[in-house]
């Protein structure tokens, strides 16, 4: 664990620094899940493809809050990473995406389960689904990065002093080191794929409530919709 009186690896290059690198990824990071979930309204709109009767514009809607987050980083950087009522507003913005995700993983087992679900095409499934299962790593991956001890600002000012997450690198990487927003996404990720934790563990009750939920979004994704894609190939 990263000890609090020593330098943080964000010294040698300043806290402003490191902000201004923790909103640029931030930024890069919440546009590429709005541009899945607009791509999907585009595919769903050319395609006619209408999930339980959703309209292709529903995803749209459950894509406003990365919309409105990145707004949030831009106009207001600082305060959108520093503890407040800013960046708080900015986990609630994440807890809707999270929302989001979870309407969307219930309209594609809804279709599944329904009297329509043999007009589902393998193309339709995989679509949905991709969209779903990235932009479910993706929002909890940005969780995570807010959420752990208490925010980017916190941790490039003060260092990691009671860290939701447990590193390998805390015990035994480099000195001073300092995770960034690569590196909740790789935890997000290998939860996604694994459904547990893999070289980095959850410390506190929210980190494994938190990286419980995305299991559970991510398996039925993969053990349910892809499954019946591939039976629908199959066939």
């Amino acid at each position: 664990m990263a000890d609090a009186t020593r330098p943080s690896e964000h010294a040698g290059r300043g806290a402003g620094g490191a902000m201004r690198e923790a909103r640029r990824e931030a930024t890069v990071v919440l546009t590429v899940d709005l541009a899945l979930l607009v791509g999907l309204a585009v595919v769903d709109k050319a395609r006619g493809w209408d999930i339980i009767d959703l309209p292709w514009w529903a995803w749209l809607v459950l894509a406003a809050p990365a919309l409105i987050l990145i707004i949030v980083l831009l106009a207001v950087p600082l305060a959108g990473l520093s503890p407040g009522r800013m960046r708080n507003a900015g986990v609630v913005l994440l807890g809707l995406l999270v929302a989001s995700d979870a309407v969307a993983i219930a309209v594609l087992l809804g279709a599944l389960a329904g009297s329509s679900a043999a007009k589902l095409t393998a193309g339709d499934l995989l679509a949905h689904g991709s969209v779903v299962w990235l932009s479910n790593i993706i929002t909890f991956g940005l969780l995570f990065w807010q959420l752990d001890d208490a925010g980017p600002a916190t941790r490039a000012t003060q260092g990691r002093v009671a860290p939701d997450f447990g590193f390998p690198q805390d015990t035994m990487g480099p000195a001073f080191w300092e995770p960034r927003l690569s590196d909740y996404l790789y935890v997000a990720f290998t939860n996604a794929m694994a459904f547990s934790p893999t070289d980095t563990m959850p410390l506190t009750r929210r980190a494994k409530g938190l990286m419980a939920l995305e299991s559970i979004i991510s398996y039925a994704v993969v053990i349910l919709v892809v499954a019946r894609a591939v039976n629908v190939l199959g066939t």
